[in-house]
């Protein structure tokens, strides 16, 4: 017999006041069998030096301002969140946008 009970319950984020917020603009992505990798970067405007660089690398470096790992399972959710709140932040206008999370 089985005595686990299944409990319901939403994860809501334990934001803390001074958590600082990371600004990214690149997000590069890496798997493996088990687990995704975003790692997000800020890529600034390049300099003429920059572009000279970079025309003869190919290469612009970017800096890492976080990486985050997800195991594979999260991913179909993370996806389809993305997905709504693209959706929602599309179809209104900023006046009436969400204040918290959309799904």
């Amino acid at each position: 017999m089985d005595d686990r009970k299944q409990i319901n319950f939403t994860i809501v984020p334990d934001d803390k006041k001074d958590q600082p917020r990371v600004y990214a603009n690149f997000c590069a992505i890496t798997h493996t069998p088990f687990d995704f990798t975003l790692t997000f970067c800020e890529v600034m405007p390049l300099s003429e030096e920059d572009v000279k660089g970079a025309e003869a690398e190919h290469v612009v470096r970017a800096p890492v301002r976080a990486k985050v790992v997800l195991p594979v399972q999260v991913m179909p959710g993370l996806i389809t969140a993305l997905q709504e709140h693209v959706r929602v932040f599309s179809e209104q206008p900023p006046a009436n946008w969400p204040k918290g999370p959309v799904h």
